[in-house]
């Protein structure tokens, strides 16, 4: 099992594979968090605009609607990175396991 995966280590594919997925998962985790925190920071700073509903003859407000958007977008964002990761990232993370596999089964 160590040989296989000092050959994993050695594979620049996996390096490569491993770049990619941090630059997918920070911009990711960055969008939600701007998302999030923007929301938030409109409940402290501007609570009025939130407050303010949508339509006089309902009682939906704004920040009803910016929370749900908040929730909608991340999870837009986790369906993006499981797209991603289907087409990108498992496809890849295989080949260089059945390479090492193949390596260490000869």
């Amino acid at each position: 099992m160590k040989e296989q995966y000092s050959i994993i280590d050695r594979d620049p594919r996996f390096h490569a594979l491993q770049r990619m997925r941090g630059r997918v998962v920070w911009g990711l985790t960055t969008g939600v968090v701007v998302a999030y925190y923007a929301f938030i920071l409109m409940v402290a700073y501007e609570p009025e605009i939130l407050a303010q509903t949508v339509n006089p003859e309902t009682a939906v407000t704004y920040g009803i609607l910016a929370g749900i958007a908040v929730i909608v977008f991340s999870l837009l964002l986790t369906i993006v990175y499981v797209w991603i990761a289907n087409r990108k990232f498992d496809p890849l993370n295989q080949q260089i396991l059945d390479d090492a596999h193949k390596k260490t089964t000869r």
